[in-house]
């Protein structure tokens, strides 16, 4: 089962807006992808959340989007930032990606975004979203969302 961004956030606004915090705290972000012979990837990646919808917009023809075309599972984690202070967080987003070809999805897309051309967009679909967190400097502090389930938090001394 996935959700697209919106279903997410109407399901647990709390943690949407802490997730979209930390994306929003740094421009480039962490993207895994699969690799032909099934070992992972990783590369750097902005991201946006517009209309509902977590983007991925790619350049033409990159072995991330290639990737993608090839084996739609990501997983995306937010840009930890500098030291170990991680305000709001360790916040990683499961998934799939589908490719979006619609000129009209990718012309309102560029309104807002004014992306290099030519390039891929790809639009999420969920599975999991995971946010780790130190609370009162002692507890370990697990969140997880799963399409349909509300969120379980595990907490650890």
């Amino acid at each position: 089962m996935a959700a697209n961004w919106d279903t997410f956030t109407t399901a647990e606004p709390e943690l949407a807006r802490t997730v979209e915090e930390r994306f929003g705290a740094f421009t480039h972000h962490i993207l895994a992808t699969l690799r032909k012979d099934g070992s992972p990837r990783t590369t750097g990646l902005e991201v946006r959340f517009l209309g509902g919808e977590l983007w991925l917009g790619m350049m033409p023809d990159s072995l991330k989007a290639l990737d993608l075309r090839r084996d739609p599972r990501f997983a995306l984690q937010a840009n930890p930032g500098e030291g170990t202070g991680m305000g709001g967080g360790d916040v990683r987003i499961s998934g799939r990606a589908v490719e979006v070809d619609d000129p009209g999805t990718k012309a309102a897309y560029m309104k807002e975004v004014e992306p290099p051309e030519p390039f891929h967009l790809f639009r999420t679909e969920l599975t999991e979203v995971v946010r780790t967190s130190v609370e009162d400097d002692k507890y370990l502090v697990v969140q997880v969302w799963k399409p349909g389930e509300p969120v379980r938090t595990l907490k650890r001394t």
